[in-house]
């Protein structure tokens, strides 16, 4: 397997990078200060291309591959990682599921404005008592003639502030052996009963929306079904690996953007007559970082390569997940090492880094449920 980009795969590296450099980077600052979404961002975003990339263009999509979205996620999170965090949400959990396992009609109603950048969508999977434990969601959805009727809360949903549907899971029955069926239900987000609140005051990744969703006698047509009614968990766990992948790529760009940085302060500061890129100490750290954000970074391509041949790519994803997000937070604390006092002032920006990466421990499986993925398929 030669993890050599193709031509087309470059051209997207070079033209999101010099968007992130012009649009997002400068902004990153006043982002995590505000907690304020960059809305502004996200339409230049849809203008590019960049939220229909790994979709076809029948559906308003780029027709790339999930190694060129992996790419346009890093470049991005390596400007602002909250920026990064509401694209790869917006991709790998609003619209993905559309495209899986939508209908036709919903494809071209709901996917193809979201693959061109019109509006965004949100995935409402995490419950304040079903977290890791996904399959003990309590939000119920029941059929009512020609539509559902949904009560219950969603927490920590990103992006669901601005999007103009949740994609939302819900009991919606038992299965033979008496186990709860969960199914996706897509509800728009001006329905009435739904409410969104986005008061969420986070460590991190400040300029990603973050909401909390409450749902009082939602009413949604039973035609919003999505999917396989009895195979909700099964789609929503694909889902997961695919945006498992996304945050791989999101903790390599934020890793890379420490690293950039460690690297560049150690060549200028001086200490005992020479730079510290000098000592051996710092060399260390510095090998260290990159050796691990490489490595890193040809475990997204492999995982996104897998996911592309249409290949088994659970394993892979919670690998490259696990691994990024971990030695993601090393790169970004070592890099406040090497800066010294500086490190912990917010001008220098790697504290924000770190602050950044921690989510990536946490978001879309814990690196505990991650090594329980891995066991699980390594047949433990």
């Amino acid at each position: 397997m030669n993890f050599e980009l193709t031509k087309e795969q470059q051209m997207i590296k070079e033209m999101v990078r010099d968007f992130a450099e012009k649009e997002v980077k400068p902004k990153a600052e006043y982002v995590d200060r505000t907690s304020e979404f960059p809305e502004d961002t996200f339409k230049k975003m849809g203008e590019l291309g960049l939220l229909g990339i790994p979709f076809p263009e029948e559906y308003g999509g780029s027709g790339g591959d999930t190694i060129s979205y992996a790419i346009a996620v890093e470049e991005i999170g390596k400007a602002c990682g909250g920026t990064g965090l509401s694209y790869a949400a917006a991709v790998s959990l609003g619209s993905s599921p559309i495209y899986y396992f939508g209908t036709e009609e919903q494809k071209q109603n709901y996917l193809a404005p979201l693959a061109q950048g019109k509006t965004l969508a949100s995935f409402g999977l995490t419950e304040p008592n079903a977290g890791s434990d996904a399959g003990g969601t309590r939000t119920k959805a029941v059929l009512d003639g020609d539509y559902y009727v949904i009560n219950g809360e969603k927490c920590w949903i990103t992006n669901a502030g601005y999007a103009s549907f949740v994609t939302v899971t819900a009991v919606t029955g038992k299965d033979e052996r008496g186990k709860n069926i969960i199914s996706a239900i897509i509800v728009p987000t001006d329905t009435p009963g739904f409410t969104i609140n986005s008061n969420y005051d986070k460590m991190g990744v400040r300029g990603s929306n973050t909401s909390e969703l409450i749902l009082e006698d939602v009413r949604v047509p039973k035609g919003n079904l999505l999917g396989d009614p009895k195979a909700g968990f099964k789609q929503f766990l694909y889902t997961l690996d695919g945006g498992r992948i996304s945050i791989a790529a999101l903790s390599v760009g934020i890793a890379q953007a420490a690293l950039d940085k460690a690297l560049s302060y150690a060549k200028e500061r001086t200490q005992f007559g020479q730079s510290i890129s000098k000592f051996q100490a710092i060399q260390f750290k510095l090998a260290d970082m990159a050796m691990e954000i490489e490595l890193a970074r040809n475990m997204v391509y492999k995982a996104a390569w897998l996911k592309d041949q249409g290949k088994p790519f659970t394993k892979e994803s919670a690998y490259a997940k696990l691994f990024a997000s971990e030695a993601g937070f090393r790169a970004c604390n070592q890099a406040i090492q090497i800066h010294g006092g500086y490190g912990y002032m917010k001008e220098y920006e790697v504290e924000r880094h770190l602050r950044d990466i921690k989510l990536m421990e946490i978001g879309e499986g814990t690196s505990e449920i991650q090594r329980l993925v891995i066991a699980r398929q390594l047949g433990c």
